[in-house]
């Protein structure tokens, strides 16, 4: 059996992610601190960052499964509190008893180095991880489904954790670094190898299918997605970019030869074709285009 991903095909929020978690049939939260990564880049509207209600609809789900703790931490790319402010989320999380950690705030010994050796990176002196993601008993990413225009092609679970990496640190421009390579994608998947997400939830009510991260041509794809796996996730929402038709670069680059997923692939970080991912519906409503993606997803 491959990586399963459940499909929920509703434009609800809080429905689609409880509907796409329980569908998925894993519960690594239960007992466990756990650590929430959404997508604050910045505070545009979604698709450009996480919706507040799929965010309070996921703390609650975390909740009823057990969670001992919630924490959401981020690295945006305005100041971070500033971004959440914007957001008005800070007191939604306060009311249900959710830590924010703000990884800005973090000193220079909690931002840990990783120096793969050359053939697992092509960063030049490494890169640096927040501890808190590094140690995280459970660890949930919360992605949107969008294209790139600057460079990543697409920003889904594998780039959502480009905010686990410092801007700059110890001297050394990291984004400045990630975003002048002509190995962007590269470096994107690579960022994932030194940990891995105990859920993924990618919400894809709405979608930018030109354009992004923080504006673009818009797409109602009302879908959400729920998987353990970064690769298979990914590989999935490039064939749901697909389906609603999108930029050449996306419509005309088969999904396993996409640059990040082919690196994280190869890195062994998750499915490494189509054949491996089990694409399963959340209920009857999502059966159908469960099928319509599956089968994009299988062509390439």
């Amino acid at each position: 059996m491959g990586s399963r991903v459940s499909l929920a095909k509703t434009g609800d929020r809080p429905g689609g992610v409880q509907s796409a978690l329980r569908a998925l049939e894993n519960n690594p939260a239960a007992g466990k601190n756990v650590l929430v990564k959404p997508n604050f880049n910045t505070a545009d509207a979604t698709p450009g960052s996480t919706h507040n209600d799929t965010l309070i609809a996921l703390v609650d789900e975390l909740w009823r499964m057990g969670a001992k703790t919630i924490t959401v931490g981020e690295r945006s790319y305005p100041p971070t509190r500033e971004v959440m402010e914007s957001k008005g989320i800070l007191p939604l999380l306060a009311q249900r008893d959710v830590q924010v950690l703000d990884f800005d705030d973090l000193p220079e010994k909690d931002w840990i180095l990783q120096t793969p050796p050359p053939d697992r990176s092509h960063w030049e002196n490494g890169f640096r991880i927040a501890r808190p993601v590094m140690e995280a008993e459970c660890l949930v990413s919360t992605c949107c489904l969008k294209t790139h225009q600057h460079g990543g092609v697409f920003t889904l679970s594998l780039k959502l954790h480009v905010g686990v990496v410092p801007t700059a640190r110890n001297g050394f421009p990291y984004m400045r670094e990630l975003h002048g390579s002509p190995y962007q994608q590269e470096m994107i998947a690579e960022i994932n190898a030194p940990f891995a997400p105990d859920l993924v939830v990618l919400d894809g009510v709405e979608a930018f299918v030109d354009g992004g991260p923080a504006t673009g041509k818009r797409a109602r794809a009302e879908i959400f997605l729920a998987a353990t796996d970064r690769v298979a996730t990914d590989a999935v929402g490039v064939a749901v970019l697909r389906e609603l038709g999108s930029n050449a670069a996306i419509m005309e680059t088969p999904i396993f030869a996409q640059r990040q997923i082919r690196r994280a692939a190869e890195l062994g970080l998750g499915a490494p074709a189509a054949d491996q991912i089990e694409l399963v519906p959340a209920d009857d409503e999502s059966k159908t285009y469960c099928e319509t993606v599956a089968g994009i997803l299988a062509r390439g």
